[in-house]
Order: C-alpha cells, then sequence, then structure tokens
C-alpha cells in the first residue's frame, strides 16, 4: 500500500527535518533526554587503543592509560588501534550520567544510541568542554582526557580558567590540573606553576598543579619544582615539590638538596 502525504504533513516533515539539521551537535546532545549519544572525532598524532587501554607516544617516550571498564561499546580486530576518538554520552532525565572514551575499534550495534557520526574538532571539543563545565561529578572528571586528545584543539586555557574556578567541584579541577600536567604544552607547564602558587586555590588542586609538574619532561619540570621550593610560602607545598625532586634523579636536584642541607 503507497501512502501519500497532503502536502501539509509534508511540509511539516520537511521543516522538522530542517530544524534537526540546523541544531548544532551540542545541541542534539541537549535533545536526548534518555539513552546514549555517541560520535567520532579525529584524533591527535601519537595515539592509539585497545579496549581500555589508550597508549599516546610522546617525547619521553610511551604512555598507558587504563580505563576501569573493557569495550562495552567498541569491538577492536587489532592490538593498538591509531583511530578514530570515540566517545559515548550516557543520559538520564537530561542529565549526563557517564561519558566513555575508547581508540580506534568499531561500535557495537546499540538500540539506544543516537549516533552523530564524525564530528569536526571544534564540535567534538565543544560537546565535551560542555560537559567538563557543566555536568555534576564523574562524568565532567571523565570528559577532560577525550578533550586533550581532539586533533587541532589548544583547551588549555579554558581548562586552566576551570582549575581556578571554585564553583566546580574540587574532584574536577584536580583532575583538570592532572591530564595539563600528562599533556599540555609549554603554556599549559607556565599556568601550573601560577597554579601552585594561588593561595586562593583549595591545597588538594595546588599540591595536584606540584605533581603534575613532576610529571613533565625535566627541563621544564624540574626548574619548576626548584623554583616552588626556592619561593613557595607554604612549607607543605615545598616538602611535596622537594619529595618530587627527590624522586627525579635530576643533578639539579641532587644540588638543591645538598645546599639545602649544608645551609647555616
Amino acid at each position: 500500500m503507497i501512502t501519500r502525504l497532503t502536502g501539509g504533513v509534508l511540509g511539516a516533515c520537511m521543516t522538522l527535518s530542517a530544524t534537526v539539521s540546523a541544531q548544532t551537535p551540542s545541541q542534539q546532545v541537549d535533545r536526548v533526554r534518555d539513552g546514549q549519544v555517541r560520535f567520532t572525532f579525529t584524533l591527535k598524532p601519537g595515539v592509539c587503543g585497545e579496549g581500555k587501554n589508550i597508549w599516546r607516544t610522546g617525547r619521553e617516550g610511551r604512555s598507558v592509560w587504563v580505563g576501569k571498564k573493557g569495550a562495552e561499546d567498541v569491538e577492536y580486530d587489532v592490538e593498538c588501534d591509531t583511530g578514530p576518538g570515540r566517545v559515548i554520552v550516557e543520559k538520564t532525565g537530561g542529565r549526563v550520567e557517564e561519558v566513555r572514551f575508547y581508540v580506534g575499534g568499531r561500535w557495537k550495534m546499540s538500540q539506544r544510541a543516537t549516533d552523530l557520526g564524525a564530528l569536526g574538532s571544534r564540535d567534538a571539543a565543544s560537546i565535551l568542554m560542555e560537559i567538563v563545565k557543566t555536568a555534576e561529578g564523574k562524568p565532567a572528571e571523565q570528559a577532560i582526557f577525550p578533550l586533550t586528545l581532539v586533533d587541532s584543539t589548544q583547551p588549555w586555557p579554558e581548562l586552566l580558567r576551570l582549575a581556578r574556578d571554585d564553583n566546580r567541584p574540587s574532584r574536577v579541577r584536580k583532575q583538570a590540573v592532572f591530564w595539563l600536567g600528562q599533556v599540555a604544552e609549554e603554556r599549559a607547564t607556565a599556568g601550573l606553576s601560577e597554579l601552585v602558587g594561588e593561595a586562593a586555590l583549595d591545597r588538594d588542586v595546588r599540591e595536584q598543579a606540584i605533581f603534575a609538574l613532576s610529571q613533565q619532561p625535566k627541563d621544564k619540570g624540574v626548574p619548576a619544582l626548584i623554583n616552588v621550593v626556592r619561593t613557595n610560602r607554604d612549607p607543605e607545598l615545598r616538602r611535596k615539590a622537594l619529595f618530587w625532586l627527590g624522586q627525579s634523579g635530576d643533578p639539579r636536584a641532587v644540588d638543591l638538596i645538598e645546599e639545602l642541607l649544608t645551609r647555616k
């Protein structure tokens, strides 16, 4: 049986279709009340993954980050697939309840998923940053890592502002500082040094900034930690910085320790 649409019905369908297509990806995520939204994006170079394991190769060698869950949404045929990045956003009652991130593989069949397809870097970063800024609890923390891996984007300035934002939960701010320390470039390293000295910040956030500096390449991290020991007024923060300097094995750290031990 062939069903004919009247002009009014056909026009309404075309208007609805045009309205949906005109929405930004962020608005499409907002429209979903219950279920999953998923999308893919292009990763920064040097990233690959399989299931819960994600690797990144940088100047300091190869790092691996291990998630807490297996690949419940993605199937794999190779051990270290180079992309794309895959994000699942779980929503209940309009709230983001969980963000899951994978690298490579292919989507498993899902009846609950609204698939936005392959997004451009700007749109993918916009969705993730909105979750980081507004979601409650764990989802905001979970969105930060994939945000740092979106190709052709520089989220460091906004993440540094987030680390200073007293309106966001301390755990989210600490997570932002941690990933800044792991993958940020020179500008973020300078920002981390500033965060250590800001007395207005929670102690946990400042201590996380010190740890993040300890994870930087030695030519950046060691001088910044030495500066903390020499200039910071908080004895506990100086002690933390000195601990990580002692772990570095860097000759400059040894010189500083000797200086402190022989100071009269």
